[in-house]
């Protein structure tokens, strides 16, 4: 049966990537726990979900930092905000997380500016102690790189000094971007790599440096595709709409072949994102009520288990815990 996953912790209860969100995943029996990862200005490796923080922290209402308001391009995308990477990592622990997303989830928002932003030492030393696994998503690489940054050494030097790099039976390692894959493993990295896919596009990194000709995500769910990523590295993440397969309805054909295809070549295969709420469902399986309210979600996630996929990462970690791991123990 699926590794539960807890995707930034708890970020269905809690504010995503809190010391809360990540305790209460641990309590409710996840079998790991994913971060991910950027870089401060001093290069300590910080746990949000995007460089730009002004939507996930208090930052905004910091007069201290109003005048680092800025715009950059990100990943070939023009933001404007506050970026980690103006921040020394003593400035970022200072700041308070927030609900991504309060509209969707406003119980998780009344916890807001109550928590510090946590490093990633911080989520090694919670998931050691909470006896558990981590999944670690490397962000943006390609953008940071051409800010002085080299995510592959910076992750690399800190799974070092936690005492983590060898812990290749409690540690995986994602992105969507290649290179960045393929830099780790050239440092000798023996923690499995996953390759992550979205639904459609291509990975930054190879756009930027191939332009039209950049591999596509869906290219590498073909034979060929498989064939080579299997020779790099040990699994791939798929979005879920991949494995659910919808039709113009909204209603799921899989589990796609491509999960079985990828694991008779070796390759473990998760997916994600799990939610239970309207927003995120496919059309289908949404109910009665707001984008918030829970939808059919055992239906849609039925097709994702019956995928016999490696693990799935969820925002609520008791449904997913209570759904997956009853087949596991049946």
């Amino acid at each position: 049966m699926p590794l539960v996953i807890g995707h930034r912790g708890a970020p269905g209860y809690l504010p995503e990537h809190s010391r809360s969100s990540y305790l209460r995943a641990i309590a409710e029996g996840v079998d790991a726990v994913e971060p991910d990862v950027v870089p401060s200005k001093d290069g300590v490796l910080i746990v949000r979900h995007e460089n730009e923080i002004s939507g996930t922290t208090d930052v905004s209402m910091r007069p201290e930092f109003t005048e680092r308001r800025t715009s950059k391009i990100v990943d070939g995308v023009r933001l404007s905000g506050w970026f980690v990477e103006d921040f020394t990592s003593e400035e970022l622990r200072t700041l308070r997380c927030r609900e991504r997303i309060p509209a969707l989830r406003p119980d998780s928002a009344t916890h807001d500016d109550i928590e510090p932003v946590l490093t990633l030492r911080d989520v090694l030393d919670l998931a050691r102690e909470g006896g558990v696994g981590v999944v670690l998503e490397i962000k943006h690489a390609a953008s940071f790189a051409r800010l002085g940054f080299d995510m592959a050494e910076l992750v690399d030097a800190e799974l070092r000094a936690a005492g983590w790099r060898d812990a290749e039976d409690a540690l995986v390692i994602e992105s969507f971007e290649p290179l960045v894959l393929a830099r780790l493993r050239e440092r000798g990295i023996r923690i499995p790599l996953v390759q992550l896919i979205e639904a459609q596009g291509a990975p930054w990194d190879l756009r930027e440096r191939d332009g039209a000709d950049a591999t596509p995500y869906a290219s590498m769910l073909t034979a060929a595709g498989l064939d080579a990523l299997a020779a790099e590295v040990q699994g791939i993440s798929p979005d879920k709409r991949v494995v659910l397969a919808p039709d113009e309805a909204g209603v799921a054909r899989g589990p796609a072949r491509v999960v079985r295809e990828a694991q008779d070549r070796g390759l473990r295969v998760f997916t994600w994102t799990c939610r239970p709420e309207n927003a995120f469902l496919l059309p289908a399986y949404r109910g009665p009520g707001a984008d918030g309210a829970f939808g059919d979600w055992r239906r849609e996630w039925t097709v994702l288990r019956d995928a016999e996929l490696n693990g799935v990462f969820v925002d609520h970690p008791d449904l997913g815990v209570e759904f997956f791991r009853a087949v596991r123990n049946s």
